[in-house]
C-alpha cells in the first residue's frame, strides 16, 4: 500500500502529514493521534527538539522520553534488541505497548535522562503510522501531548494553549480511545505500568524463553 492509499482511507490531507513530517526535520514540534490519547512530537536525536518537548510538557528533564518508530526494522537502529526483545515487540507491536529496551549510544541524553534504556513504540494508528513512515528512519518523541500533571488529551480541543503555542502543525484526527499503554521490560521480565493487553503480556513474560 502506498502513502497516498493510506491518506486516503484513513482521511487524512497528505499535504499535512507532509508539512508535519517536514516540521519535524526543522526541528519544530507536532501533535499527532495515537491509539491511546494526542502525542507531541519532535525530532527524538535532535537534543534541542526534545528539550522544547519538555519546555512545552514542563517536564521534569529527570523524566525520560519514549521514541515512536513505524516498525521494528526501524527500532533496531536506536535501539540494541536481545532476542527476546525483538520476539516480544513482533508479537505485540503495533499496539498500545510501550518497550523499555538498552538504547543507542546514538540517543541524546536529553531524550533517555542519562539513562541506558529507552521505551519504544509502535502505536497502532494510522495517522501516527503515516507521520512516522515520513520522518522514518529518524524516531520521533512518543509523549502525551499535554502539560504534565494535567489530564491526557483525546481531542484536538483539548489541547492546553501553552502546548498548542508551541506546535508548527496540530494533525487532527479526532477523538482517540484514550487510556495509558502498558511499560514493560522484555529482557527484565518486569511490567512497570500495566494498561491494555496486560494480562496477555505477563502470560508471555512468564511462558517465553531466550
Amino acid at each position: 500500500m502506498t502513502d497516498t492509499d493510506t491518506d486516503a482511507e484513513i482521511g487524512v490531507d497528505a499535504a499535512d502529514l507532509d508539512r508535519a513530517a517536514s516540521a519535524i526535520a526543522d526541528g519544530e514540534l507536532v501533535v499527532y493521534p495515537t491509539e491511546t490519547v494526542y502525542g507531541l512530537g519532535a525530532d527524538a536525536l535532535n537534543a534541542a527538539a526534545v528539550e522544547r518537548v519538555f519546555d512545552a510538557k514542563g517536564r521534569d528533564r529527570d523524566k525520560p522520553l519514549s521514541v515512536g518508530v513505524p516498525d521494528v526494522e526501524t527500532a533496531r537502529r536506536y535501539a540494541r534488541l536481545t532476542p527476546r526483545d525483538e520476539r516480544f515487540m513482533r508479537e505485540f507491536l503495533p499496539g498500545p505497548v510501550t518497550v523499555v529496551v538498552e538504547a543507542d549510544p546514538s540517543l541524546p541524553d536529553a531524550l533517555t535522562a542519562g539513562r541506558d534504556r529507552v521505551g519504544v513504540r509502535i502505536p497502532d494508528h494510522e495517522v501516527a503510522l503515516a507521520l512516522l513512515r515520513r520522518t522514518a528512519p529518524t524516531p520521533v518523541t512518543a509523549t502525551s501531548a499535554n502539560v504534565s500533571g494535567t489530564g491526557s488529551v483525546r481531542r484536538v480541543t483539548g489541547l492546553s494553549a501553552r502546548v498548542r503555542d508551541a506546535c508548527a502543525v496540530v494533525l487532527d484526527a479526532g477523538e482517540t480511545p484514550g487510556g495509558e499503554s502498558t511499560v514493560v521490560d522484555p529482557s527484565r521480565g518486569v511490567i512497570h505500568r500495566r494498561g491494555p493487553h496486560a494480562d496477555e503480556i505477563e502470560a508471555w513474560l512468564t511462558d517465553a524463553r531466550d
